[in-house]
């Protein structure tokens, strides 16, 4: 069966309508929400979701920091920034979620336009800045459905700093966000890589980054695994610093990678939207142009921990071959974003079942036996 998403709608979205993609994200998150409530009402829809875009196969399962994960591709942070959609995950196919960015104040973000696609890159630009309604009101919608409707895959929260907040008070900031929350993740990461938010990435640096872990750690009373997200521009040193803090501080695992403030190699030279050139357009780049990059840093990683600490790998997975290069340069998991917005629903299920042919291919019974398979 033809893709009706590749065949008929991005065309439509992307090429004719060319619609805003902020508007376009808005008005799919509604949809979303829509699509998750438990109602009986939508009982059937969401079944027909689950036939439609799902995939299970008992190769791609796996345990990890005792928690049950499907398959190993899960919706990376900045999709759902305030957890509108959480229940509705699930019903695509995805081993896990990841909410947030969240951060402990509310804040608007930077003003638009601020989310530009570059179609001949197949990349995305943004420069949201953390935009959402803070944690204390993401706790409160999760809440009620915690209790009875909790989803039946792993969520996470991506915790950020709040701009309003000194770097000097980022410490707190974090625990501030992290104990409102600390019911309703499975896991935790700490955002110290997004390129939009002044002064952030600072934070990445091992002195800067020790005090936030540390404070985190001693609230985190239900050792919950907490994980940090690095920025792909990192300098090997810099990346080996993180790993001495990380390991100090009894991190469950890396995220990498964040977007890139990398210009290099891209086609598009003028942004569509706005008329200027891309080096002038401040933001983060994802998508394909992040891909070499990510699965660079990964394959770095698992060789400077001897594949012990878990790797989340991110950062242009469009298809089972960019997924399984990830897997087997060190990721355990994987996160995607970019990568959906341009194929589309079927994505997960095309991706899943291309895995589970390399894994026959490879002769290998299950999914962690090809996680750092390049190493060996």
């Amino acid at each position: 069966m033809k893709d009706p998403y590749l065949q008929y709608l991005r065309p439509l979205i992307f090429n004719r309508l060319k619609l805003d993609p902020e508007w376009l994200h808005g008005y799919a998150m509604g949809i979303l929400h829509w699509l998750g409530q438990p109602t009986p009402a939508r009982s059937g829809i969401q079944t027909w979701a689950k036939e439609q875009f799902g995939y299970a196969d008992p190769r791609l399962e796996q345990c990890v920091w005792g928690l049950s994960f499907p398959t190993p591709l899960g919706l990376a942070a900045g999709f759902d920034k305030d957890g509108k959609a959480a229940l509705a995950w699930p019903l695509f196919g995805f081993g896990y979620a990841e909410l947030g960015t969240v951060t402990c104040h509310a804040q608007p973000g930077n003003p638009p336009p601020r989310l530009f696609r570059l179609v001949e890159d197949e990349a995305a630009l943004n420069r949201m800045g953390f935009n959402n309604q803070g944690a204390n009101a993401l706790a409160e919608r999760l809440a009620p459905h915690w209790e009875h409707h909790r989803p039946t895959i792993p969520m996470g929260i991506n915790l950020g700093k709040s701009k309003i907040t000194p770097l000097e008070e980022a410490a707190e900031d974090y625990r501030t966000s992290f104990h409102a929350l600390k019911d309703y993740g499975d896991y935790f990461v700490v955002n110290v890589s997004s390129p939009n938010t002044p002064g952030l990435r600072t934070l990445q640096a091992a002195d800067q980054l020790a005090p936030i872990l540390a404070a985190l750690q001693a609230e985190n009373d239900g050792h919950k695994p907490l994980l940090v997200k690095i920025a792909p521009d990192l300098d090997w040193p810099d990346i080996d610093a993180i790993l001495e803090v990380a390991q100090a501080h009894s991190l469950a695992g890396i995220i990498a990678t964040n977007t890139t403030l990398s210009r290099q190699g891209l086609k598009t030279q003028i942004v569509p939207q706005t008329g200027r050139p891309i080096t002038e357009e401040a933001g983060g780049i994802s998508g394909a142009p992040l891909r070499q990059r990510s699965t660079e840093v990964i394959h770095y990683l698992y060789q400077r921990t001897g594949g012990q600490l878990p790797i989340v790998g991110v950062g242009g997975i469009f298809t089972a071959e960019d997924a399984w290069e990830k897997i087997i340069a060190g990721a355990t998991l994987l996160q995607t974003y970019t990568g959906w917005i341009y194929e589309g629903p079927w994505m997960v299920q095309r991706m899943m079942a291309g895995l589970v042919a390399k894994l026959e291919a490879h002769r290998l019974d299950t999914i962690r036996d090809a996680v750092g398979l390049r190493h060996r």
